[in-house]
């Protein structure tokens, strides 16, 4: 009987932490049941406290098991790649989104052993479960970084604190109620005494949260009724992958009519398309004519493209953004500087060029090191492509260097499909807008195109595989916040915090 009963506190063990990664990726952005994050942390602490004098090799498969159920529920999106990208080699598609899951779960794995050692020295669970949690975020290397606290995007009054600690302090607000949750289960238990510590401190903090979102959406809204008017046009044409690199053309006017069709509504002060809208490459340097561009348009227009430059004889490509001026000179461009890996380029190619032909719709840009901003009259603009917007680190090191005052984003969505991935994608932009307090225009090929006010919240927004064109105001802002000056500083009090949970003098029980 000993023996059947520690089996099933294992097996109940490892259904909490499979619900713990039930409740992450349903709480995430793209399922976006965000309250689900508000307590996703409670049934792996729970598990992994019970679990503190088994082997801890059942630690690290606790971990595993939370990992690997979060990223089997949350990277579903993935699969749309094996169509699109891979042509349909479903075995190396397989490989692949098994070893991505492995890693993402490895993190977890590591992370439970050290939740584990700190407990066994004594510390509460505050200090053993969220503080390793932001320097896993923070630290482990991922092709698409992940921050739980960037679900909170869907409510707005509690994702105002971005803009002070950017997505790892909003992940850490997540862990307080979690720790109440715990500590409540195990008071119900019998276990521990009552913790009225831990509910008043996830009251008070729940309470300072709410009322500084109140506070600063106020603030962020006197701000922009006191600033000028811009008023900007989204064109959305609804093209494919493909069928944007075969049909040159097609495209082109496509854009432009659409374009035609917005004007016709009334004036705009910008007209934006989306990331590559313009598949011909555009010679490098600058200043150049734009008019076969924009044609008889005479609004400025932001467009994606391609820079082509000749280097040592050779022809280089890099992922763009250009800005044809009123007069219809292309003086400002960008090119992107974080590439996607497996896609815009091969890592290790050069070594191993027998990669390139698992990928047969990998790009060959060049990345650029200057985040330069377009000028747009006495105003200026911060483009990040694509990838580029769910960097929290890379947009503040834009605004930095430039002070821009308006962030637009161009993008291309159609790879993933009807997949989770473009409202995904679309959430950790808004979340930029809210750590910057810019107004964010986002255009996309499929969508899901928008409009982003300083505090987050949607403006205007297309649907998803729908020819739309977009109109909205925005206003230019200026201004820097605590996360543009200071950056992740809560991963570096997590780190301070870990070291000492896992080296200072053992608490006396």
């Amino acid at each position: 009987m000993p023996e059947a009963r520690l089996a099933a506190a294992r097996r109940l063990r490892f259904a909490a932490a499979a619900l713990g990664g039930v409740l992450y990726f349903l709480g995430y952005l793209g399922w976006g049941v965000w309250p689900c994050l508000l307590v996703f942390l409670a049934p792996l602490w729970g598990a992994l406290d019970d679990a503190a004098r088994a082997p801890v090799a059942e630690s690290l498969l606790l971990g595993a098991i939370f990992g690997l159920t979060a990223y089997a529920g949350g990277f579903l999106w993935l699969w749309y790649l094996v169509t699109t990208f891979l042509d349909g080699n479903r075995a190396f598609g397989v490989a692949l989104w098994i070893l991505f899951g492995l890693w993402f779960a490895a993190g977890f794995a590591l992370y439970a052993v050290v939740f584990r050692v700190i407990r066994g020295r004594g510390w509460p669970i505050a200090l053993a479960g969220i503080p390793p949690l932001l320097v896993l975020e923070w630290l482990q290397p991922q092709l698409f970084p992940l921050y739980a606290g960037a679900g909170l995007v869907a409510a707005p009054l509690l994702v105002q604190t971005a803009d002070l600690g950017g997505p790892l302090l909003l992940t850490a607000l997540l862990g307080v109620p979690s720790v109440a949750l715990v500590d409540t289960w195990r008071w119900w238990r019998g276990r521990a005494a009552r913790p009225a510590s831990a509910w008043i401190a996830t009251l008070a903090v729940a309470g300072a949260a709410l009322a500084y979102g109140g506070w600063r959406i106020a603030e962020v809204e006197a701000a922009a009724r006191a600033a000028p008017e811009l008023r900007v046009g989204i064109v959305q044409a609804n093209l494919g992958v493909m069928e944007k690199e075969a049909q040159a053309v097609v495209t082109h006017r496509r854009h432009l009519e659409q374009t035609r069709e917005l004007l016709a509504e009334g004036p705009l002060d910008l007209v934006v398309w989306p990331e590559t809208a313009y598949v011909r490459g555009l010679r490098r340097p600058l200043p150049i004519s734009g008019k076969l561009v924009r044609e008889e348009i005479a609004v400025p227009l932001l467009f994606g493209g391609s820079s082509v430059y000749e280097e040592a004889g050779r022809r280089q490509s890099a992922n763009a953004a250009f800005l044809v001026g009123a007069d219809g000179m292309i003086r400002d461009a960008y090119d992107k500087n974080l590439l996607i890996p497996l896609a815009e380029y091969v890592p290790l190619a050069g070594l191993l060029p027998s990669l390139e032909r698992w990928f047969p719709h990998v790009g060959e840009f060049r990345a650029s090191s200057e985040t330069p901003a377009l000028a747009l009259g006495p105003w200026r603009l911060a483009v990040p492509i694509c990838y580029e917007a769910i960097r929290p680190e890379f947009v503040r090191r834009m605004m930095r260097a430039s002070e821009p005052h308006l962030l637009v984003t161009l993008a291309n969505d159609a790879w993933f499909g009807r997949s989770e991935e473009p409202w995904l994608h679309l959430g950790l932009a808004r979340l930029r807008a809210v750590e910057q307090r810019r107004y964010l225009v986002r255009a996309t090929n499929s969508g899901i195109s928008a409009v982003v006010d300083p505090a987050g919240r949607l403006v205007v927004r297309s649907g998803l595989f729908t020819r739309e064109s977009l109109r909205a105001t925005v206003r230019p802002l200026t201004g820097s916040t605590v996360y543009a000056r200071l950056g992740d500083w809560p991963g570096w009090t997590a780190l301070g915090l870990v070291l000492v949970g896992l080296f200072a003098p053992r608490r006396a029980s």
